[in-house]
């Protein structure tokens, strides 16, 4: 009996071990299954990057291409600048050219009554009306620069005499002055705004030294 169940033992290992081998060559197949997908990933990835990364002709024809398109913006700003100045150029010109054309058309209407007036005086016998259309159109022409350019003339007798605004041609001593006074206006100064554009030709009393 134990002869027989050792017959049987025996008999059995060696289905074990043909189970064995006859399952070795599938694992291995599957490895190398496995080995073949692992390896055409790989290579798929690898043909993605190369897909991706520009071959150095690519870079070169991509750096030329923003190259030329960095000179074409450079070129058209230079050229904006350039006309531009020319513009402003051009606006300060004229500015300076005709800065003056607003006060010359004002000074028109003065012209034309001053042509009147001279025409009429040439016939005329009363000397007294001509004298009051000439004061009639100094005091337009006055009233005009003093309210629409803020012209006004200075300088009359008894001011004080002031170095910066007036200019004295002659001066006298005098008993009854204690500082220098303005005794005669020669020719008024004006001003524009604060600013004296002529000063006043005038004689000044100057106090007795004591």
């Amino acid at each position: 009996m134990e002869e027989m169940e050792e017959n049987e033992k025996i008999a059995e290992q060696p289905c074990e071990q043909e189970s064995s081998q006859a399952e070795s060559p599938a694992d291995e197949s599957c490895e190398k299954c496995a080995d073949a997908e692992k390896t055409s990933g790989e290579d798929a990835c690898a043909e993605q990057e190369a897909e991706k990364e520009p071959s150095p002709e690519e870079r070169v024809e991509a750096l030329e291409k923003e190259n030329a398109d960095l000179k074409d913006q450079l070129l058209r700003r230079a050229a904006d600048f350039d006309n531009y100045r020319k513009r402003m150029i051009k606006e300060k010109q004229e500015a300076f050219d005709y800065a003056n054309a607003a006060l010359l058309q004002d000074l028109l209407e003065s012209i034309d009554n001053l042509e009147r007036t001279v025409a009429a005086a040439e016939g005329a016998t009363d000397a007294k009306s001509i004298a009051d259309g000439v004061k009639m159109i100094s005091a337009s022409l006055v009233s005009m620069l003093e309210n629409k350019y803020n012209l006004t003339a200075y300088g009359a007798a008894g001011e004080a005499f002031n170095p910066d605004e007036h200019e004295a041609l002659r001066s006298e001593p005098s008993d009854d002055v204690e500082s220098p006074v303005i005794k005669e206006v020669y020719l008024k100064g004006y001003k524009l705004k604060d600013r004296v554009i002529r000063n006043a030709k005038v004689s000044v009393s100057m106090p007795n030294e004591k």
